[in-house]
């Protein structure tokens, strides 16, 4: 069965929304549609119509949740060679959907960074590509993804008042492993520009990714850190008794209040993104035994079994969380701070940041 991109052969900006829920719908149904998926990845794109964006990206996250867990890493790809010494043509699709995914990813990211978008479109895209963080690295945190992302945020030329930056530090900051891969990409991302910044205010060659770097850039950079870094909620003496929810154990974490003003209005539901019921998995750093002890407590406290797939007790969570704080904002003080960064620091977060840095 012949799908509408080979029926139609049209332009894509021929198509109409009705046949874009078409195409979502085949890709769903069939693998004899696969061709249908580059086609809605154009959609993917700041220059879309919302309302295209939307309907494509209802389709794709459909479409990729189920199948992130079996796709090969982004790094694997099948050399000439061994395809012709032994040919595995599943592996090679399954290559070949990462790469599609990765691509899907970047345009997320593009659409989010864009301020030429609606503010309520880059929120859902947004809740897409964190929603793809929570789940994206065999249903653990997906530190790669969320390290493209925040790099792209960075090295943007979007304000420090942008929505994107807000949306992120008041939706996201607060779950505990949110902040923990926040502090190691930004520490990381402020090496960079330390790295990158000379003196005198001197021409910076570019690096690999042909970027200029200006000392107007890295001072918007920086401004940027700032904001992020310092909108992460401080942990109340890193009390490691306490309990701490976590991005990764929240299944819904998406809100319907959000897709409802443009999914109704495009006859779409917003359920088709929660078809398939994702096991809430702990990072790497929650041992089997403290897993194990959870489940126990979950069978005999069923009443509290939503709550307690929320939270993540942990006795060393304060000790990684004070290291990486601190290891974070070691590297920002480290930076060239523009004056008026330099003042807010000094007057807003001494007391806490020297205390904890220097103890």
């Amino acid at each position: 069965m012949a799908s509408i991109l080979s029926q139609k052969k049209k332009k894509k900006d021929k198509y109409t929304l009705s046949d874009l829920k078409t195409l979502g719908h085949q890709l769903l149904s069939s693998r004899a549609h696969i061709n249908n998926l580059p086609l809605l990845l154009t959609f993917i794109n700041p220059s879309s119509p919302p309302q295209y964006v939307l309907s494509s990206l209802l389709s794709l996250q459909s479409f990729f949740i189920p199948l992130l867990p079996n796709l090969p890493p982004s790094s694997s790809k099948p050399s000439i060679s061994s395809v012709q010494k032994d040919p595995d043509p599943e592996f090679i699709y399954r290559t070949w959907l990462r790469s599609k995914f990765d691509d899907f990813v970047q345009s997320l990211i593009d659409i989010t960074i864009s301020s030429q978008c609606e503010g309520t479109l880059r929120e859902v895209v947004l809740d897409t590509l964190m929603e793809f963080v929570r789940v994206g690295n065999g249903g653990r945190f997906h530190s790669g993804v969320y390290h493209k992302f925040l790099h792209s945020i960075i090295h943007s030329m979007l304000g420090v008042d942008d929505i994107l930056l807000d949306l992120l530090a008041s939706k996201y900051l607060k779950y505990i492993d949110v902040s923990y891969f926040t502090y190691i990409n930004l520490e990381k991302l402020a090496r960079s520009l330390e790295a990158k910044n000379i003196p005198d205010n001197r021409s910076v060659s570019p690096d690999a990714d042909n970027e200029s770097w200006s000392s107007a850039s890295v001072e918007l950079s920086i401004h940027k850190i700032h904001h992020i870094i310092s909108r992460i909620p401080i942990l109340e003496a890193f009390d490691e008794k306490s309990e701490y929810q976590m991005l990764n154990g929240s299944v819904n974490s998406i809100k319907f209040s959000v897709w409802d003003s443009l999914t109704w209005k495009l006859g779409l539901i917003p359920t088709q993104l929660y078809g398939s019921s994702l096991a809430s998995i702990f990072i790497k750093e929650c041992n089997d035994k403290e897993h194990s002890e959870l489940l126990k407590a979950e069978d005999k406290q069923k009443t509290t079994k939503k709550a307690a797939n929320n939270v993540l007790p942990r006795a060393n969570v304060g000790k990684k969380m004070k290291l990486k704080f601190t290891k974070a904002w070691i590297s920002f003080l480290s930076l060239p701070l523009p004056l008026d960064v330099y003042k807010e620091v000094t007057r807003r977060s001494s007391l806490r940041i020297v205390f904890i840095v220097i103890k």
